[in-house]
C-alpha cells in the first residue's frame, strides 16, 4: 500500500522591480512588486521621473502661451487637453465661443477619443500576449484619424489647435468630406475587429474576472471614464454636466457590471461606436460663421478663479485656474485622470499573478505625461 504525503514548501516573499510594462510608460514608471512565487502580494507604484512642473510653468506664460503645454500632458489625447484648458479660461474671462467653433471642438474631441481608445485597446491586447497584429490593426485606424488632424492643423500628435474663444483656423474644404468617408469605414472595421475578439477564448480566459474593481472601490478612489463605467458607474460629463454643444446630440453611455479587464475593453469598444454617432451628427449640423471670437492677443481675465472639466478619453479631465488680472495664471492645477485612476491599481492586482499584473495595468490606460505633469 502506497501513501502520499503533501509536500509543503516554505517560501519567503521577495521584492522585484518591474517596468516599463506598457507603451505609455516608456521607461519613466516602475513598480516595486512584492511577490510570493508568482503571486502578487503588494505593489508600490513609483513615478516622478518625467515631472516637468507644467502647472508651475503655466504661471510664467500668457494664457494663450499655456496651450502648447497642455498638449504635452496626455500626448495620446492632446486635443482633449486643449479643450478643457480653453473652457476654463473662457469661463474665467466670460468669453463666448461661436457655434461653428463649438462643433469643430466636438468633432475633434470625439475623433481624439477614438484614437485614444485604439491605442488603449491595442496596447492592452499586446500586454495579454497577442503580440503585433491586434495592436497594429488598431494603430492603422489611429493613423487615419491623425491624417485628418494633420489636414486640420498640420500636426499629428501635439496640435496646439484650440484657442481661447474657438480654434486656431477654420476647417479646410476637404476636411468634412474626408470625415464623412471615414465614418462608415471605421464602423465596418469595429464590427470586423469585434468578430475576431469579442468571443476570443484566449482573451476571455486572460481578461474575464481578472483585476476586478468594484463599484464601491471605484467611487471611493474617484475613478472616472471607461474604468469607472466598466464597474457599473453610469457617469459621463457629456450627459451629467453637459458642456459645449453635447446636449444637442443623441448618444448612449456604455456601462458594464463586472469591473474586470474584459469589461474595460468592452466599454472602450462601445464608446468608439458612440463617438462615431456624435461625429456623424456634428458633421451634419455644423453651422457657418466665425471659427473664433476675436479676443486680445494678451488676455487679462478679471481677478477670480474657475474650474472647467470635460469627459476626456480616460475620464474627467479638469483645469483649475486662479487669475490676479495679469497676463498669466496666478495659480493653476490640473485634475489629471491618469494619476487618479492609477490610485486603485494596488487594490486591483493583489492576489493575481505576475502575468495578470501586466494586463491589469494595461487595462486602466494611463499616460505618464499626465501622471507626472
Amino acid at each position: 500500500m502506497t501513501t502520499t504525503q503533501e509536500l509543503t514548501l516554505k517560501t519567503e516573499p521577495f521584492v522585484l522591480n518591474m517596468g516599463p510594462l506598457h507603451p505609455s510608460t516608456h521607461g519613466v514608471y516602475r513598480m516595486r512588486v512584492t511577490l510570493d512565487g508568482e503571486v502578487v502580494l503588494d505593489i508600490e507604484p513609483i513615478f516622478g521621473y518625467l515631472h516637468r512642473g507644467i502647472e508651475k510653468l503655466m504661471e510664467e506664460r500668457t494664457y494663450t502661451g499655456c496651450i502648447p503645454l497642455t498638449d504635452r500632458l496626455d500626448y495620446a489625447s492632446a486635443m482633449s487637453n486643449n479643450f478643457s484648458y480653453c473652457l476654463a479660461v473662457e469661463k474665467l474671462g466670460g468669453i463666448k465661443v461661436p457655434e461653428r467653433a463649438e462643433y469643430i471642438r466636438v468633432i475633434t474631441a470625439e475623433l481624439q477619443r477614438i484614437a485614444n481608445h485604439c491605442l488603449a485597446i491595442g496596447a492592452m491586447l499586446n500586454d495579454a500576449g497577442a503580440l503585433g497584429t491586434p495592436f497594429f490593426y488598431l494603430w492603422r485606424q489611429r493613423e487615419k484619424i491623425y491624417d485628418l488632424f494633420e489636414m486640420l492643423c498640420g500636426q499629428r500628435v501635439l496640435y496646439n489647435y484650440m484657442r481661447i474663444g474657438g480654434v486656431s483656423q477654420d476647417l479646410p474644404d476637404e476636411f468634412l468630406p474626408a470625415v464623412k468617408k471615414f465614418i462608415p469605414q471605421l464602423r465596418h472595421f469595429i464590427d470586423e475587429y469585434e468578430f475576431f475578439l469579442k468571443q476570443n477564448e484566449i482573451l476571455i480566459a486572460r481578461a474575464k474576472g481578472v483585476g476586478i474593481l468594484s463599484k464601491e472601490l471605484a467611487t471611493n478612489y474617484g475613478i472616472s471614464g471607461p474604468v469607472a463605467r466598466a464597474s457599473g458607474i453610469r457617469w459621463d460629463l457629456r450627459k451629467n454636466d453637459p458642456y459645449s454643444v453635447y446636449d444637442r446630440f443623441e448618444f448612449d453611455i456604455p456601462t458594464r457590471e463586472n469591473g474586470d479587464c474584459y469589461d474595460r475593453y468592452r466599454v472602450r469598444m462601445e464608446e468608439m461606436k458612440q463617438s462615431l454617432r456624435i461625429v456623424e451628427q456634428s458633421v451634419k449640423q455644423v453651422p457657418g460663421g466665425p471659427f473664433r471670437t476675436e479676443v486680445n492677443q494678451v488676455i487679462r481675465p478679471p481677478a477670480g478663479e474657475a474650474y472647467a472639466h470635460i469627459e476626456g478619453p480616460k475620464g474627467e479631465l479638469g483645469y483649475y485656474i486662479v487669475s490676479d488680472n495679469s497676463i498669466a495664471p496666478y495659480r493653476s492645477h490640473i485634475r489629471s485622470t491618469s494619476l487618479i485612476n492609477l490610485g486603485a491599481l494596488r487594490q486591483m492586482v493583489k492576489g493575481w499573478k505576475v502575468a495578470d499584473l501586466i494586463l491589469i495595468f494595461g487595462s486602466i490606460d494611463i499616460t505618464m505625461g499626465e501622471v507626472d505633469r
